[in-house]
This record gives C-alpha cells, sequence and structure tokens, in this order.
C-alpha cells in the first residue's frame, strides 16, 4: 500500500538511492548472464574436443589393426599365389612330357615317313619343292585343310592382287581393271601351267606315292592331336605328383583363414572392449577441467539467480514505492536530481510541483 510523503528530501535520496541499485544489479545480471553464455560454450567446446578426439583416436586404432593385419594377409596372399604358380607350372611341364610319352611313337613314325618321302622324291630326282604343303594344295589336294590353303591362294592372286593393284593405280576405269585382271590371270595362270608341266607331269607317280605317305603323316599328327586333347583336358592331377604343392597351398591357405580369423577376433575386442577403454582414458584426461568449469558454471549460475532475484525484487520495489508518485518519466538519476533540487532550494513545495518546472525548463 502506498504510504503519504512526509520528507520529500529523503524521499528523493531513497528513489535515487534505489534506481542507482536497480541499475546496478541490472548490469550485474547482464554482465552475469554474458559470463553463463561463455562458460557454457567452453564447456561445449572442451566436451566437443574429447568426443572428437575419442573419435579421431579409435579411427586411427581401427585404421592401423586393420592395415596391420592386411599387411600380413596380403604377405599370404603373394606367396599363395606363387605356390599356386609353381603347381600350375609343374603340371604343365608333366602335361608335356606326358603328351611327348604318349606320342613318342607316332612323332618317330612320322620321322621316318618323312625320311621316306625325302628319299622317294631323290630316288625320282623329284624338286625338293614338291614335298612342300603349298605345292599338294595347289595341285594334289585332297583333306579339307589343303582345300582351303588352294582357296586363300586363289582370292590372294585372283581378286586382292588385281583389285589392289587397280586402286593403288588410281585410274577408275573398267578398262584399267580389266587389263590388269588380263595381266594378272596371263601371269598367275602362265606361273600354274608352267609349275604344274615342270614338276607335277613328269613326277606325278612319284607325287602320288609321296601323297600316300603325306597320308599316313596327316593320319599320325590327327592322332597326336587327339592324345594332346585327351592330356589336356584330363582332370586327375595324380599322374604328374603334385602333393608337395598341394600340401603347401593347403598349408598356406590354413595360414590365411588363420590371421583371417585373427583380424576378426582382433577388431571385435577392440570395438567390444579396447574402444571403451579408449573412450575412458581421454574422458579421464579431461574429467578435472570439465568438472572444474561445471562447477564454476554452477556458481555462476547460483549468483546469477540471486542477481535476478534482487533486480525483480527492487524493481518491485521501485515500482510500489515510487512509480505512483514520479511515474517512469522521473524514475532516473539526473531527473530525480533535478527535483531533490527544487525541493531543497524551495523553488517548489510538493513533487508535483516540482515535476512541472522541470517540464516547463524543457
Amino acid at each position: 500500500m502506498v504510504q503519504p510523503i512526509t520528507d520529500y528530501a529523503e524521499f528523493l535520496r531513497d528513489a535515487k538511492a534505489d534506481v542507482l541499485r536497480m541499475a546496478q544489479l541490472t548490469g550485474q545480471e547482464e554482465q552475469l548472464r554474458q559470463e553463463e553464455y561463455r562458460l557454457e560454450r567452453s564447456v561445449e567446446a572442451e566436451k566437443k574436443s574429447v568426443s572428437e578426439s575419442i573419435n579421431y583416436t579409435i579411427k586411427k586404432r581401427t585404421e592401423a589393426l586393420n592395415a596391420s593385419y592386411d599387411q600380413e594377409i596380403g604377405k599370404g596372399q603373394e606367396r599363395l599365389k606363387k605356390a599356386r604358380a609353381k603347381r600350375e607350372k609343374a603340371k604343365n611341364q608333366g602335361i608335356k612330357e606326358r603328351i611327348a610319352e604318349e606320342t613318342s611313337e607316332l612323332r618317330e613314325e612320322n620321322r621316318e615317313l618323312n625320311l621316306r618321302l625325302k628319299t622317294l622324291f631323290q630316288k625320282n630326282h623329284v624338286p625338293g619343292i614338291c614335298r612342300g604343303n603349298w605345292y599338294y594344295a595347289l595341285f594334289l589336294p585332297r583333306w579339307f585343310g589343303e582345300y582351303l590353303r588352294l582357296l586363300c591362294t586363289v582370292l590372294v592372286c585372283f581378286l586382292a592382287v588385281p583389285y589392289g593393284t587397280y586402286l593403288l593405280i588410281g585410274q577408275k576405269k573398267p578398262l584399267v581393271l580389266a587389263a590388269i585382271y588380263f595381266v594378272t590371270v596371263l601371269v598367275f595362270g602362265g606361273l600354274y601351267v608352267f609349275v604344274s608341266n615342270k614338276t607335277k607331269i613328269p613326277h606325278l607317280e612319284a607325287l602320288r606315292d609321296g601323297q600316300m605317305i603325306r597320308d599316313q603323316i596327316h593320319g599320325n599328327n590327327k592322332k597326336i592331336k587327339v592324345i594332346t586333347h585327351t592330356i589336356q583336358k584330363d582332370r586327375n592331377d595324380a599322374v604328374y605328383d603334385l602333393q608337395i604343392y598341394d600340401d603347401e597351398i593347403a598349408q598356406l591357405e590354413q595360414e590365411l583363414s588363420v590371421t583371417a580369423s585373427k583380424k576378426k577376433d582382433a577388431l571385435n575386442t577392440f570395438e567390444t572392449v579396447t574402444k571403451n577403454i579408449i573412450a575412458d582414458e581421454i574422458t579421464n584426461n579431461s574429467k578435472e577441467k570439465i568438472e572444474s568449469m561445471e562447477a564454476d558454471l554452477d556458481v555462476l549460475k547460483r549468483r546469477l539467480k540471486e542477481v535476478e532475484t534482487a533486480r525483480n525484487e527492487k524493481c518491485l520495489y521501485v515500482t510500489e514505492h515510487y512509480e505512483p508518485y514520479l511515474g517512469k518519466e522521473f524514475l532516473i538519476p539526473s531527473k530525480l536530481d533535478q527535483l531533490l533540487e527544487k525541493i531543497v532550494s524551495g523553488s517548489a513545495s510538493n513533487l508535483s510541483e516540482a515535476m512541472d518546472m522541470c517540464r516547463e525548463v524543457k
């Protein structure tokens, strides 16, 4: 309840003191709030730094653990690769030796047949060129491969050569092309007839005897190919004595399996145990500092609460005891001084007169 004023000067002095105290408390409250904000940010930053340090350390330790085991696994895989390569090399060598062994009789027979063919041609004075595969393909073809060689020869001589010559000349005229073909047929056809007259006709009987020998060689070669293909497709490796390589490969595979299992166990242990230990160690290193900062923050919060309460009480007191008489307009230290000067000097007998006089000065 508002009390009547008995001493205006004392009233104004008390009002000024309370207004100044209210302003002081307001300033303290603002300062404490800023300090509270700064300290809260510092605590959050310290906690964030601890969390980042934990995550970084765990990441690095995990990467190092993986790298160590991966290095060992990589070495094991390289040794396993080399062991398998040695086994494959030994197997290929065994296949070659087996092929050579199982086809040795046929190859020896072919060698003897080639010798008979050479002797036959020498005895009958047949030119050595007639023993070649291309000669028999051109003049006495019998097998599919020889007919294919004959076809290729015809295409080259009577298509590729004349047409290629036509393109090189650059004269895009039908007569030029016809002339080139005429010359080509004349040259290659004449050459074919010439060779035939000089070799095939006079030595036909010897060439046919030679063809019979070639047939035997051809048959033996087919048998050699069949044997070779059969051996290469054979999945049974027991005949090549590869047990020593298989044992080494099995041992290396077992070592790799053990290393991989150790890696899995190590990572699991790190994830379930070591990681927590690392986190606790890093947290404990900063625990005292964070606790001290949080304690300071608690003290600051309590102080802020006290100042806030005191300011609220002072504001209510000023509002209740002075604002009804002076209003918000004169609840300022400088204006309270002006009112006090009017009262003390006797220029005004009460607050209303003093306030009116101050307003007139404006």
